[in-house]
């Protein structure tokens, strides 16, 4: 008899599937408006919009429509209010991009923890001591950690006993 992989439980969640279950309705907007202020599209507008206002503002398109006069302090309010919401949408997205980060972190934890144990049953239906095993791994790691502390690192065999 063949199992194929539809007749096999699926235990594993997928991360996009636990991400997409944990995004709010307002994440869209708040990636849109980051994707933006991150583009060069972004910084093309700003030093359009910026030349144009400082040449209007000095007068190179008439004195009637001069509005901020230099220094230009109303263009100074505006860039000001725009560098609060923008920075505020980046921490936005950093905090969403650690909460990512968690669930990859839990998602990671539970594959491990279920390979462990799988691989625990595996090996003594092969006949191998669980201790014994840890012990080797325990040796592996210690001789691993040892090299990186002391700068001789070197590959470590898992096969060697």
């Amino acid at each position: 008899m063949t199992i194929s992989d539809a007749d096999l439980p699926l235990h594993t969640r997928p991360e996009k599937g636990v991400w997409n279950g944990l995004r709010k309705s307002q994440d869209d907007l708040t990636d849109a408006v980051t994707a933006f202020a991150g583009s060069l599209s972004f910084v093309y507008i700003h030093i359009g919009w910026f030349v144009l206002w400082v040449l209007c503002n000095v007068g190179i398109f008439g004195a009637s429509l001069t509005f901020d006069g230099f220094p230009f302090g109303l263009l100074t309010l505006i860039v000001s209010l725009e560098a609060i919401f923008l920075s505020t949408f980046v921490m936005i997205s950093q905090n969403r991009q650690a909460a990512r980060a968690d669930v990859r972190a839990e998602l990671d934890f539970e594959t491990n923890l279920r390979s462990e144990v799988w691989s625990v049953h595996i090996g003594r239906k092969l006949g191998l001591d669980p201790a014994e095993v840890e012990a080797h791994v325990q040796r592996l790691t210690s001789a691993a950690q040892g090299g990186l502390t002391d700068g001789s690192a070197q590959d470590v065999d898992p096969a060697e006993t």
